[in-house]
C-alpha cells in the first residue's frame, strides 16, 4: 500500500478524490489535511470531516491550516461549489472533529512518523505545503513526492491565464515547484477532459449511500459547468491526480520547467512550461501531465464508488 496524505479544500471534485483514495485498496490514508480555497477554511475543514464519515472513516485525523493565501485575500469558488462547498448532498455533522494541531504541523509529524516515505497529495491551494516547506525542512525528507491538482500549459480557469488553485496563492505554489522535491503536476490540459455525465450520476443510484451521495455531488456539480464551459460534462479534476497516485498508466506525463507568475498583472498565477524546451537555464522541475486516458479514469472512479459497503454512521442516516 502507498501511505499518502492528503492536502485538500472540498469542493465536490476533492470529495470525490478522498472517496476514491478512501475506496481504493492500493492507498494507505493516514492523514488529511484542510485548506482555505473553494470556500473558507472552517468549511472545507467540516466538509472533509463529513466524507471521511460518509465512508466510515472517521478514525483518519483531519487537521485545519491556513485561513488565507500567503499574500492577499482569500477568494472562495462559491460559484462552482455552493455556499457551504459541498453543496448538492445533504451530510449530517460529523462525529469527529478535526485535531488541534495546524496543518502544517500535523504533516510534520505524520512524515516523521512514517516508516517509510509518503506520497502527498495536494488538492487545493498550496498554502499548507509552502508552509510545511518553510516550518520543517526536515520533515519534507520524508516525502516521497507531490502530486497537485493545479496549472495548466494552457488557458486556465479562473483567468485567461491561470487555474484556480495556483492562482489562489501563486507565492505558494513557486516555493513548491522550487522545492527540488518530485512534483508531479496534474492541470487542466487533462483533467478538463475527464468529464462525468447525467447518465454517469444516474449510473451510481441505487448502489449504496455513498455512491448515492457522489450522484448528488456530480449533479450539482454539472449544473455549473453546464453553464459555464462546454466541457461536454462535469471535469472531476482532484479525482484525476489522485488516481495517478496509484494508476500512474492513466496519464502521460513530461519532465518539464514550471515557473509561476507571482506578479500583479493579468497572467498572475499563471504556470509557465517549457514544453519546447527553450529554457537555457534551470532543469526542469516537475512531471508535467499532458494526455490521459479518460474512459480508463472514468471508468475506475464510477467502479470504486460503486463498490463502497454502507456501513459508515453518515450513509445509514443517508438511508434512514
Amino acid at each position: 500500500m502507498i501511505p499518502v496524505l492528503i492536502d485538500c479544500d472540498p469542493g465536490q471534485d476533492d470529495a470525490l478524490a478522498l472517496l476514491l483514495a478512501l475506496g481504493s485498496p492500493e492507498l494507505d490514508v493516514i492523514g488529511v489535511t484542510a485548506v482555505a480555497g473553494n470556500q473558507t477554511l472552517d468549511k472545507t475543514t467540516l466538509n472533509a470531516l463529513r466524507v471521511l464519515e460518509l465512508a466510515g472513516r472517521s478514525d483518519i485525523p483531519v487537521a485545519a491550516g491556513a485561513e488565507r493565501p500567503l499574500v492577499g485575500e482569500l477568494v472562495v469558488a462559491a460559484d462552482a461549489h455552493g455556499e457551504t462547498g459541498l453543496d448538492g448532498v445533504n451530510l449530517p455533522p460529523p462525529s469527529a472533529r478535526a485535531v488541534p494541531e495546524h496543518a502544517k504541523d500535523f504533516l510534520a509529524a505524520r512524515l516523521e512518523a512514517s516508516e517509510v516515505p509518503v506520497t502527498l497529495v495536494a488538492l487545493g491551494p498550496l498554502t499548507n505545503v509552502a508552509l510545511l516547506l518553510e516550518d520543517h525542512p526536515r520533515a519534507t525528507a520524508r516525502i516521497e513526492r507531490i502530486v497537485l491538482m493545479g496549472g495548466a500549459v494552457n488557458e486556465g480557469n479562473q483567468t485567461p491565464s491561470a487555474e484556480f488553485n495556483i492562482w489562489i496563492d501563486p507565492e505558494a505554489a513557486a516555493r513548491v515547484f522550487e522545492s527540488g522535491l518530485d512534483v508531479t503536476m496534474v492541470g487542466l490540459d487533462v483533467t478538463n477532459k475527464a468529464v462525468l455525465a447525467n447518465a454517469d450520476a444516474d449510473g451510481l443510484r441505487g448502489a449504496g449511500p455513498v455512491a448515492e451521495a457522489a450522484a448528488d455531488m456530480i449533479d450539482f456539480y454539472l449544473g455549473f459547468y453546464n453553464e459555464a464551459y462546454d466541457h461536454g460534462g462535469a471535469p472531476i479534476h482532484d479525482a484525476v491526480a489522485l488516481a495517478h497516485v496509484f494508476r500512474s498508466d492513466l496519464l502521460t506525463v513530461e519532465s518539464r520547467r514550471v515557473d509561476v507568475d507571482t506578479s500583479d498583472g493579468i497572467c498572475r498565477g499563471r504556470t509557465v512550461v517549457d514544453m519546447r524546451l527553450r529554457t537555457s537555464g534551470p532543469e526542469p522541475n516537475a512531471h508535467v501531465a499532458v494526455d490521459i486516458d479518460a474512459d480508463g479514469f472514468r471508468s475506475l472512479l464510477l467502479e470504486r464508488l460503486r463498490a463502497f459497503s454502507p456501513t459508515s454512521r453518515a450513509a445509514s442516516r443517508l438511508t434512514s
